[in-house]
């Protein structure tokens, strides 16, 4: 019966608003970092703000970004921390330092003067050629940020910087971690869970967080976990198997009682 009221009430309640507050109408900052993006890509700031919400911030050169407010009860404890190398660049910084060691090795065993050596502009290029591709190597060294919805899996926030992102969030990470664990305590019996759940990712599909397609799919994921299907397929088989034992009930033969002075009276229904 939870369970059927869970599945109505998520779609009742899923165009709910919500009062959550923003950053420049928190009560309290908590905590706070800007993360720098990776070449032309956004910069990134975080708030932790009213002890379990996050305020989230991108900005571009340009001027464009986008703003809204995760609620850390419905955020998986564990976010996302990866590191992407070139290895093209990097491949090609080891075959020309390489190449520019053979050619310093053979100028330092020469007789010759090693400034009047012939092989000495050639080793000076791939010298060159080498920082410059590690230079690139670095350049292109991403390091990516993403926190994911509890149940629905969605990405609430997804940052990728250049070297020393993950090293400048785990600075962050253990403020983040005890708000996560304050904003736990908070969370719903399971019953009611879902509601909120659903009214979450409406809301930050709303605000932008969430594309049409991201919010669908992060739905089907959290029915399914409370054990609902999207349709409402769950709900109408259980109110069938209701209603079909509502007629069933209704259908039964009454026993008919045993004339008064005799022995009962029996009889057979056929299938």
């Amino acid at each position: 019966m939870i369970g059927l009221m869970a599945g109505v009430e998520h779609i009742v309640l899923e165009s709910d608003e919500r009062g959550v507050p923003t950053l420049e109408t928190a009560r309290r900052i908590h905590a706070r970092i800007v993360l720098a993006g990776a070449l032309w890509r956004p910069s990134l700031e975080l708030a932790l703000i009213d002890y379990f919400y996050l305020s989230v911030r991108t900005a571009r050169a340009r001027g464009t970004g986008s703003r809204y407010v995760v609620d850390l009860r419905f955020v998986d404890p564990a976010p996302g921390l990866s590191r992407r190398l070139p290895w093209g660049w990097i491949a090609a910084h080891a075959v020309f330092f390489g190449l520019a060691m053979l050619g310093a090795r053979e100028i330092a065993a020469s007789t010759a003067l090693w400034w009047r050596h012939e092989w000495l502009p050639a080793t000076a290029a791939l010298f060159a050629v080498a920082a410059g591709a590690l230079s690139m190597a670095v350049l292109r060294t991403t390091e990516t940020l993403t926190l994911f919805s509890a149940h629905g899996r969605a990405r609430l926030v997804c940052h990728e910087g250049g070297v020393g992102t993950l090293r400048a969030f785990r600075s962050f990470l253990p403020r983040l971690e005890a708000h996560l664990r304050i904003a736990c305590a908070r969370r719903q019996a399971r019953a009611q869970h879902l509601r909120d759940e659903m009214r979450e990712h409406f809301r930050l599909r709303g605000t932008g967080a969430l594309t049409e397609a991201e919010y669908e799919t992060a739905k089907r994921r959290i029915l399914a976990t409370h054990g609902l299907s999207p349709a409402g397929g769950g709900l109408r088989k259980a109110t069938g198997r209701a209603k079909s034992s509502v007629a069933g009930r209704r259908q039964a033969p009454k026993k008919e009682s045993p004339p008064r002075g005799g022995s009962p009276s029996h009889t057979c229904n056929s299938a």
